[in-house]
């Protein structure tokens, strides 16, 4: 195929899209059985103590409810006293529902009723009865400051920090807060788990990866062989789908004791009920020379997690990466709670650790009195202090140049409340973006049909990103085939071993693997062709002939060329699977996706409310596969930067160490008419070493400095330092 012709970099319609329009994409409570009953969770209402008596009773009189399971009648669980560590999970022993009488959380699964309508199964849930015995408890992260421990793992740290900080003649220290954010995907998660003649399960789950959820259930209920997973479709995950969550073992517990299939979906309420993303209390201390140049960097954080694990993220290391300084310290602890786990969630660590570095970053550069712009051009490094390696690919200054073009950053003045239009302040603020440009090993299959079409498949998941899409476009670039003969499969965990979706390393990883197979598969076609009589490719290797248009063709003679058609109605399917995994250059270098992004608010001086009217995000991500599908991702990020700048917030009543707001009336997202202008654009990058196809995800970066940005802007605007988000009208009134 030639570049002209090339899906390769081409913005691509979905090809998943008109089967989502038109209702034709089936999530995971979406999926007809006959006979199916249906499952209702009964949550805790205490943070803490232990189940004293659950009455059923009157649930149990309801027509049609079949079974209410608690712990005390669940079905025999082969490992729930070896729990199974899955693939995403944290340090300590995962939450295992139904296992004892130990209430670990607010809001934690103590029932399951069954019944043969999701509005029986409803009602009867409502009726059944716990009585507690209540112990102690504490959810409030700021009381165990004193209690906290070091987080597993190490943090990097080098230099002299509190020598050079002594010494540094300009000095900005700062306490940063971001509050507890729950995911709230469109689609609630839920499990149709299907049982089957003979004991096999066929589940369909709500995940991000089905090879990780069919490892859990064939680990925990010794079903080794016995379970396939699928979830084609994945109404918005980011981090929420990582890890099975508890509708799985729940629907898993009914169908076995029931044998009979059984579908468990959470109300929207109880998608408050598992993991979330951590509070944070961070501070940053920052020496610098009188023209900005940085001389010590410290970067402390807090962060939450439950009693039974320690989950950690890299909220402080993105300090010691991102910019030159030779003397940084980083600590990083956690403090534990009566509360479930904290999850991944967009961009874990970066979003709430970039998000203080970059506002202690605007604080130094007003000390200073310099351009925020300046500052940070002043500090750049292609060298990842933490790692004390080169980065393979960097253009973060082309990101900072167009992307301050692209907004007209050259046009604002240095002083806060300089800019005003009638009862509106109006403000602009920057900020830098990074993540990592990850790739796992990842499998993958390609397939030539009869028909000349392209199967290709592996076990990989779309959460919305575009990964249908992407494949597609792989592999129709590498065998030279137009898009619409090309099917790539996903979401079964039957097909080729992929990681998890997440961490923005499926186009690296997986997408690598495709490329890969498709290569193998044109050394395949090749010698197929070559065994027909008086072939024109006798002889020739891969160099020798290219793959256009449905056609392979000989390079020495155009003239010389035959359909993958007709190679195929002679010799029959053929197929290859190959796996690609990082290779050894890579471990010489440093790698990383980064963005620069602008912001413009307008502040109503009287009420205190914030618009968020302008965003330019300018992306360093290596090879684009598909730009559109790609913006739609930074685009998303920024809209969910928006709301973790202003809106959203997870409420805890600590008297009762539960949730307040879990519902979408009152935990706050942007709608539409909260957002205005968003400009996304990628800047040329190349980089050969951080996979074959030279691409890095974007799925984090999005979001990644945008509330700091905002952030930056709202303190232009109005010369009000929030260091604690949300930002709300009563924090600037």
């Amino acid at each position: 195929m030639t570049p002209s012709t090339s899906p390769m970099g081409q913005p691509l319609d979905r090809v998943d899209g008109p089967l989502k329009v038109t209702g034709q994409a089936r999530y995971a409570a979406e999926f007809e059985i006959p006979g199916l009953l249906y499952g209702s969770v009964v949550n805790g209402t205490i943070a803490r103590g232990r189940v004293i008596a659950i009455d059923s009773t009157a649930a149990e009189a309801v027509p049609g409810v079949r079974l209410v399971l608690t712990h005390e009648n669940r079905p025999p669980i082969a490992s729930y006293d070896e729990p199974y560590e899955d693939e995403d999970a944290a340090e300590g022993s995962p939450f295992r529902p139904l296992y004892n009488d130990r209430v670990l959380y607010s809001g934690q699964p103590l029932a399951l009723v069954v019944a043969e309508s999701l509005e029986a199964a409803r009602h009867a849930a409502s009726l059944v009865r716990i009585e507690y015995e209540a112990e102690p408890h504490q959810t409030d992260l700021a009381l165990v400051r004193d209690h906290a421990h070091p987080a597993p793992g190490e943090v990097p740290s080098r230099g002299h920090f509190e020598d050079a900080y002594r010494g540094a003649a300009l000095q900005v220290e700062h306490q940063y807060g971001t509050p507890i954010e729950h995911h709230n995907p469109m689609e609630p998660h839920a499990s149709t788990v299907h049982y089957q003649p003979g004991g096999e399960l066929l589940i369909h789950d709500k995940t991000q990866g089905v090879q990780n959820c069919m490892q859990y259930v064939e680990k925990v209920f010794g079903l080794q062989g016995k379970v396939r997973v699928c979830a084609p479709f994945v109404g918005g995950a980011f981090g929420s789908g990582l890890r099975p969550q508890y509708q799985l073992p729940l629907a898993v517990m009914a169908a076995l004791r029931l044998k009979r299939s059984v579908r468990v979906e959470l109300k929207r309420q109880q998608m408050f009920t598992f993991g979330y993303r951590p509070r944070t209390l961070q501070r940053l201390a920052i020496g610098a020379s009188p023209n900005g140049q940085l001389e010590a960097l410290f970067h402390g954080s807090l962060g939450q997690t439950s009693r039974f694990e320690d989950f950690t993220e890299h909220e402080v290391e993105w300090s010691g990466a991102l910019y030159a300084c030779d003397n940084v310290k980083l600590e990083y602890e956690l403090g534990s709670l009566d509360v479930y786990t904290p999850l991944d969630m967009r961009a874990p660590g970066a979003a709430v650790g970039v998000y203080a570095l970059e506002m202690a970053m605007d604080e130094v550069a007003y000390a200073a009195a310099i351009d925020p712009l300046q500052l940070r051009l002043r500090n750049y490094t292609d060298i990842n202090g933490n790692q004390g390696k080169p980065y393979s690919s960097k253009e973060l200054r082309a990101c900072y140049e167009q992307g301050a073009e692209r907004f007209g950053w050259s046009r604002r003045p240095l002083e806060p409340r300089s800019l005003r239009e009638g009862r509106e302040l109006i403000g602009w603020g920057m900020a830098t973006g990074v993540w990592e440009a990850m790739q796992m090993p990842a499998s993958a299959k390609a397939c030539l049909e009869s028909d000349g079409r392209l199967v290709v498949s592996s076990a990989t998941a779309d959460i919305g990103t575009g990964t249908y899409t992407a494949m597609t476009q792989i592999a129709a670039d590498a065998l030279g085939l137009p898009v619409d003969k090309v099917e790539f499969r996903l979401g079964d965990s039957a097909l080729p071993k992929a990681p998890l979706e997440g961490g923005s390393a499926t186009v690296s990883s997986v997408g690598s693997a495709v490329s890969r197979a498709c290569a193998s598969l044109r050394q395949h076609i090749l010698d197929a062709a070559q065994q027909t009589p008086a072939s024109p490719f006798t002889g020739a290797s891969l160099d020798d002939v290219s793959f256009e248009n449905g056609e392979l063709i000989s390079r020495r003679d155009p003239q010389a060329r035959v359909s993958l058609a007709q190679v195929i109605q002679t010799s029959g399917t053929l197929e290859a699977e190959a796996r690609a995994e990082p290779g050894e250059e890579r471990k010489k270098w440093a790698t990383g996706t980064h963005s620069a992004v602008f912001a413009e608010v307008r502040v109503d001086e009287a009420l205190g409310t914030v618009r968020v009217t302008r965003v330019v995000s300018a992306v360093a991500a290596g090879r684009v596969v598909n730009p559109k599908t790609a913006a739609n991702q930074i685009t998303g990020g920024v809209v969910w930067g928006i709301g973790m700048a202003l809106q959203e917030e997870t409420w805890t009543d600590h008297r009762l160490g539960r949730f307040m707001n879990h519902n979408l009336a009152e935990y706050h997202v942007p709608v539409n008419a909260d957002v205005h202008d968003i400009e996304v654009f990628f800047v040329e990058e190349e980089d050969s070493v951080v996979n074959d196809l030279g691409s890095k995800g974007v799925g984090e970066i999005g979001i990644v400095g945008v509330a700091a940005a905002i952030a930056n802007a709202i303190y232009h605007a109005t010369g009000k330092r929030v260091r604690d988000l949300p930002i709300t009208p009563d924090k600037l009134i």
